[in-house]
């Protein structure tokens, strides 16, 4: 029987995959956080084949999770799961140590896949995210300049691409105005770009929203 953790701060969220993993026979969901505290809590409690992560926390992101598991020795296969497009994470996470990538927004039965793969101690990718793996292997090795900015940067970035104030940002991201504020001018900076605007456009250039 393969045991999953799920992690996500959206109740509606978690019981939506547990439902999903609930109609396979030989997965058995045995324990749900919303926070990194909490699935900290639960991981060190509870053993676990498969933590089923969801990128965007409050508060630590899905990355900065990653590399807190990693950092605390916690040996268990994480699946991402998320809303953002997989061109723009998937690879990412994995370089930062996830096993697979799922976007919510896909085929139940491809997180059903992703869970008992991962739990073989294999890596997940869509067919998708494969052949950018391949593209990848054959791209200039001078990369993207969005490539250099950090989890909550990318985050501010689609955010406000997509049209969003920097205080509903900062209520979904759960931070402050601030530091939502300093977020957008490090992005600013690393893309070099002046204002909103221009950002907007260069999402849309790049295919990120």
């Amino acid at each position: 029987m393969i045991r999953a953790i799920l992690c996500d701060d959206h109740a509606v969220v978690r019981r939506g995959i547990r439902d999903t993993l609930a109609d396979a026979v030989d997965i058995q969901v045995v324990g749900e956080a919303g926070s990194y505290s909490e699935v900290r809590e639960v991981l060190r409690n509870t053993p676990c084949d498969v933590l089923v992560l969801d990128l965007s926390l409050p508060g630590r992101g899905g990355l900065e999770v990653l590399s807190s598991l990693k950092d605390a020795d916690i040996q268990v296969g994480v699946l991402i799961v998320s809303m953002y497009p997989e061109d723009q994470y998937a690879i990412r996470c994995l370089r930062a140590g996830a096993q697979g990538y799922v976007n919510k927004a896909g085929d139940p039965s491809e997180l059903v896949a992703a869970v008992r793969t991962v739990a073989q101690g294999k890596k997940y990718v869509s067919p998708a995210v494969a052949q950018m793996l391949v593209d990848n292997l054959h791209a200039p090795t001078n990369e993207v300049l969005h490539a250099s900015l950090s989890e909550r940067e990318m985050q501010t970035l689609l955010k406000i691409a997509s049209g969003k104030r920097l205080s509903d940002i900062a209520n979904e991201l759960m931070l402050s105005p601030k530091t939502v504020s300093v977020y957008r001018s490090r992005v600013l900076e690393k893309l070099k770009l002046s204002n909103n605007a221009e950002l907007t456009v260069y999402a849309i250039r790049n295919n990120m929203v």
